[in-house]
């Protein structure tokens, strides 16, 4: 926890005496008493509740290691336990035993502890900051989570390190082939050169060569999900425009469900620098912004099921019914509405056997996993917006050489803010007017060199590389849509009056589509404007124009059956 020494007494604040009857108020059951030694909590129990401390003490261990434990802290009077998991019933990273002298606590289950957290606005700041401080000092200690072990650069490996790391969860990765550890764990677990990566749960479950929902659904980050369910509002996509969605929704007292295929963030999560956000002067990573929006969606109550896909949509055969989203896993969700927020997808060139390199070396993001593994060495960079260009200045510091490749010159494309700060960087090397024209490298290794080509002045130039990054734009993610919408000529999807020649004289609300009761927001939507800001405001928007819909829907359900 040494990042966060510094803020000890946020992480383990005492309430007061006034505090701690009000949240009396908000207890999930009776105080209990818990014998000296005695085990509260343990790692990888579900659902475990907070509990605050009315007498004696309660012991917190960590992992450190796969096979030590740490004390993290004693709770005394006044104190309460808990972490970011909490909040959503997921699983405990830590244990918690009685002290010494025994210990009398309170239990807030997800529920209650999600009231107090809304209903009283300073004991809810408290343990809110409190909890979020936890999960980062857990982050930096690495091992209270989850344990990977494999060859480090390895596509698999740095795979599942980017899905934990964009996830916000606390790992640890042990080199099987170098660390003393790695090796004691590999005999110990019996494992196979063919099985790695292996990842080992909080709840000692050992996964070998798992995929990243097997990795989701063993550290809970996967919900369970309920067929029979019906949800006021599905929002598919955990970027800024479905998240801002969530929060709202979920704030004013909706039933909300929010599912993406990866993690959360969205486009915007790789982005290593946000400059350009009202409110942040300084900046802020596109990985912290989402972490912070995630976590105020989990405050209000909202359900987050991620990584999962909508493998299909089918739409309300009859008014006043709702939609029906079909889930990977043999997952359903049942929603009056549902919100398409699932953003675009990124490009790829026309290159062949480019997607052979997919996480063996060519990235399309730059998150400090993907630093770590090409500090020091030459890389480029293929793009020009202003993703690519935040990109860039996040990547030069830490490489020998960056090669920056466009088609058009950086002026028409990128904001001038970026281009100065690019162009202040000695080791990136600008390409105008080239474009890559073929990789190469092997399924071993990973990718080894690409060749650049200028069309222009009919040469070519042949990089020796580990690491491509691709930034080069986007096409609407909304295959799953799988029901006549309207779209555009790019197919993006078409909203408001764009979308009312499918209506039949209907008006549809400026977000819906042109079929009634889903909406589209954010990049995936025609006509958007690809900003984060904008993003969130038309999460925020659609919430009421939602509202709207459901009044119309309860208005219709109402309405008493004519006879003839």
């Amino acid at each position: 926890m040494s990042t966060s020494s510094s803020r000890i007494e946020q992480m383990f604040p005492v309430l007061t005496a006034r505090q701690m009857a009000t949240a009396r108020r908000f207890a999930s059951a009776d105080a209990r008493k818990f014998e000296a030694g005695e085990t509260i909590f343990g790692f990888g129990e579900k659902a475990a509740p907070i509990w605050i401390i009315l007498e004696g003490s309660l012991e917190v261990f960590r992992h450190d290691g796969p096979l030590n434990e740490t004390e993290v802290v004693v709770h005394k009077p006044g104190h309460f336990t808990g972490e970011v998991s909490q909040l959503a019933g997921r699983p405990s990273l830590v244990r918690g035993v009685a002290g010494p002298e025994g210990c009398v606590a309170l239990p807030f289950d997800g529920a209650h502890l999600r009231a107090m957290v809304i209903g009283s606005a300073d004991i809810g700041e408290l343990v809110m900051r409190a909890f979020i401080l936890r999960r980062v000092a857990l982050i930096d200690t690495g091992g209270a989570g989850s344990i990977l072990l494999g060859v480090p650069g390895s596509s698999a490996l740095t795979r599942l390190q980017g899905f934990l790391t964009r996830s916000n969860y606390p790992h640890l990765v042990l080199d099987c082939t170098v660390d003393e550890e790695g090796q004691a764990l590999v005999k110990r677990l019996g494992v196979a050169p063919e099985d790695v990566p292996v990842m080992v749960c909080p709840n000692g479950t050992v996964l070998k060569h798992p995929t990243e929902l097997e990795a989701a659904m063993c550290l809970g980050i996967t919900p369970d999900i309920d067929p029979e369910a019906l949800y006021d509002v599905a929002i598919v996509g955990a970027g800024p425009a479905g998240l801002a969605s969530a929060v709202y929704a979920a704030s004013e007292g909706l039933k909300v469900i929010v599912v993406d295929e990866r993690a959360a963030g969205g486009q915007a999560g790789a982005s290593a620098r946000i400059e350009n956000y009202l409110g942040f002067p300084t900046g802020i990573s596109g990985h912290a912004l989402a972490g912070r929006a995630f976590n105020q969606a989990l405050k209000f109550g909202a359900d987050i099921a991620l990584p999962l896909a909508v493998l299909d949509f089918r739409p309300a055969q009859q008014p006043g019914e709702p939609h029906f989203l079909q889930l990977t896993g043999e997952r359903s969700v049942r929603a009056k509405t549902v919100v398409i927020a699932s953003g675009a997808r990124y490009r790829r060139p026309a290159v062949q056997n480019i997607d052979t390199f997919e996480g063996a070396g060519i990235s399309y993001w730059a998150t400090p996993v993907e630093a770590r593994l090409c500090q020091g060495e030459e890389i480029a960079l293929i793009g020009g917006g202003n993703s690519a260009g935040q990109a860039v200045a996040y990547l030069a510091p830490q490489v020998r050489t960056l090669h920056l490749v466009v088609r058009r010159p950086l002026e028409e494309t990128m904001s001038r803010y970026l281009i100065d700060r690019i162009a202040a960087l000695s080791n990136v090397v600008l390409h105008v007017g080239c474009e890559i024209a073929s990789v190469s490298g092997n399924d071993r290794t990973g990718l080894s060199g690409a060749v650049l080509r200028d069309a222009a002045a009919e040469r070519s130039l042949e990089l020796a590389l580990r690491h491509l990054f691709l930034f080069i734009g986007a096409d609407p993610n909304a295959d799953w849509v799988r029901c006549r919408v309207a779209r555009d000529k790019s197919g993006f999807i078409l909203t408001g009056t764009d979308a009312a020649a499918d209506r039949s004289g209907q008006h549809p609300h400026p977000l819906e589509t042109s079929v009634p009761n889903l909406f589209a927001i954010g990049d995936v939507r025609s006509g958007s404007t690809k900003r984060v800001a904008a993003a969130v405001g038309e999460g925020a928007a659609v919430v009421a124009q939602i509202h709207a819909a459901l009044k119309s829907m309860n208005n219709l359900a109402e309405q008493p059956t004519l006879r003839r």
